[in-house]
């Protein structure tokens, strides 16, 4: 059993995403300056008014952006592997868990949703005129990969980080980013609608 150190945030961070945190409490400034000095990981986990969630998401601390003189900090970190909380530990100024990894049923997802993941993701990302990295098919993570590049809920994440088949999460991805698309065109397309209006009434 392993203990670390827990930050609970109203973010869900993923396997291979990369975000950007400002520390500013004493007690997570003492976490992380501890991670950077002992070359540790912490624990990210989502927290809202339901509570913290089980499960959460290894992070390493990948690049300090500036320190201030105050001893704020604003760092990069990059979400790693997985894990559930077993039990809550006391003794630190922030809060610590016993964790154990989660682990991933072993069946391989089929090539229907991988191309199908795939697809909604460069539709989208051609909806937006973006120019992402050719997703890797044969990534185990494929289906985080592609979420972290994608502004979604927080709830939605915190559903594809619980979900142990590479095949269901390919599936959400997919609903997920399709969603995303019809969101992202019906909101142009009242735009449009509401310039022409606006047109006609001038």
């Amino acid at each position: 059993m392993v203990e670390i150190g827990l930050f609970p945030l109203g973010i869900v961070l993923l396997p291979t995403e990369l975000v950007p945190l400002h520390i500013f409490e004493d007690r997570y400034k003492d976490l992380i300056g501890e991670c950077l000095e002992l070359d540790r990981e912490f624990g990210l986990v989502y927290a809202d008014e339901d509570g913290i969630r089980e499960t959460g998401t290894r992070a390493r601390v990948t690049e300090v952006l500036e320190r201030f003189d105050d001893g704020r900090l604003d760092i990069a970190v990059e979400g790693t592997d997985r894990f559930r909380v077993t039990r809550l530990t006391r003794g630190r100024a922030f809060m610590t868990a016993e964790i154990e990894p989660v682990e991933d049923e072993p069946a391989a997802p089929d090539r229907e949703s991988v191309a199908r993941a795939i697809a909604s993701y460069r539709a989208l990302a051609a909806a937006v005129e973006a120019e992402p990295e050719e997703p890797d098919e044969s990534s185990t993570r494929l289906a985080f990969e592609l979420a972290a590049n994608v502004e979604l809920a927080p709830d939605a994440k915190q559903r594809l980080l619980e979900l142990r088949s590479e095949q269901e999460r390919l599936v959400l991805v997919a609903d997920l980013l399709d969603t995303a698309l019809a969101a992202l065109l019906a909101a142009r397309e009242l735009d449009k609608r509401a310039k022409t209006n606006g047109s006609r009434l001038s």
